[in-house]
């Protein structure tokens, strides 16, 4: 029986980009691309790319920092239309997707950054992405956004507080384009009856 329900929404690709680059004084240094060949490994030319990775604050509860563990942050994915909202609470007329390191961004996903983690997302030529879980706004693309406008920094990660969009990695591979269809599947699955007693400790 499929574990993977196939849905309606779907999404296209408006911007590619790569963090060439790791950061160096918290400041992300990305650039955009037209086509982007996907391995289990990610992206080759992505910093985050690899089959495995030295773990960071999102999984300190679980690993002491710098353990290396199955690469599950590959890729960042996140939504224009999200984008273009922390945009407007910045007060911006336009957002650098660079800005914030992201691989991929999307338009025409509903509340895109609270994906259900192990959603995918794949292309009409089957590359697939995984959703792992949401990602969080973070020191980097605050200092970064504070170096190109200055006093805004301090405040992307109010702004950007769920529609950071989410992180991924490759499931099946292949290549993504400007202007491909992303379509979602989703777990058929219920939400866990315990989540709220457990978020609570």
């Amino acid at each position: 029986m499929p574990a993977l329900l196939p849905t309606n929404f779907q999404g296209r690709i408006v911007w590619l980009g790569a963090q060439v680059l790791p950061v160096q004084d918290l400041v992300i240094r990305a650039e955009a691309v037209a086509e982007m060949p996907l391995t289990f490994a990610g992206y080759a030319r992505e910093s985050h790319a690899g089959l495995t990775r030295p773990s960071c604050s999102r999984v300190k509860a679980q690993h002491p920092r710098g353990t290396l563990i199955r690469n599950t942050r590959q890729l960042a994915v996140v939504s224009a239309e999200e984008m273009a909202e922390v945009a407007a609470d910045l007060g911006i007329a336009e957002f650098d997707y660079a800005w914030v390191g992201a691989s991929v961004v999307a338009e025409g996903f509903p509340d895109f950054s609270h994906l259900p983690p192990s959603s995918r997302l794949q292309a009409e030529n089957g590359t697939t992405l995984v959703v792992d879980m949401e990602n969080r706004p973070c020191q980097e693309p605050a200092v970064t956004i504070g170096k190109a406008l200055p006093c805004m920094g301090k405040a992307f990660k109010t702004a950007a507080e769920g529609k950071r969009g989410v992180t991924a990695w490759v499931e099946r591979e292949g290549s993504l384009r400007l202007g491909d269809v992303l379509r979602l599947h989703i777990p058929d699955q219920p939400v866990w009856a315990h989540l709220d007693t457990a978020r609570l400790g």
